[in-house]
């Protein structure tokens, strides 16, 4: 299912990152190239969110600690209602970790502005909206 909100520009692309802000591949490198991501930092910028899942070294971390920055981000989506948030695999490319393991910790996200990659509807469930499947550029 397509939400009126996935049709309207500009939906914020959320991708994975490192603590460093060097955006270098997969979808990173694309919210760089296309989104309006800022070298050395994370979080909100340009057209992009970037929710950190490897350290400055690009070592991944600790799932509690992902978890850690996914929760700022649901905080951000719910204090910024009218932006609509197209969330990437993050975590489950180069960092390694499989969709079970990330997907469902992004459940407590708000339904009407965060839209997800369809390959998280097994973890995430029917209650969210999911707006396709990110496909490296």
């Amino acid at each position: 299912m397509t939400h009126p909100l996935i049709d309207k520009p500009p939906m914020v692309f959320v991708f994975g990152s490192n603590t460093a802000g060097r955006h270098g591949l997969g979808a990173a490198r694309t919210a760089l190239k296309l989104h309006g991501a800022r070298t050395g930092m994370n979080g909100f910028q340009g057209n992009s969110y970037g929710i950190p899942t490897k350290d400055a070294k690009m070592r991944t971390l600790p799932l509690g600690t992902i978890q850690l920055y996914i929760n700022k981000f649901i905080k951000f989506a719910e204090d910024n209602p009218i932006m609509g948030f197209q969330v990437t695999r993050i975590g489950c490319g180069l960092a390694g970790y499989s969709d079970y393991q990330i997907a469902p910790m992004f459940k407590s996200s708000p339904v009407e502005n965060v839209f997800f990659d369809l390959e998280w509807k097994p973890y995430i469930g029917e209650l969210h909206e999911y707006w396709g499947t990110y496909q490296a550029s």
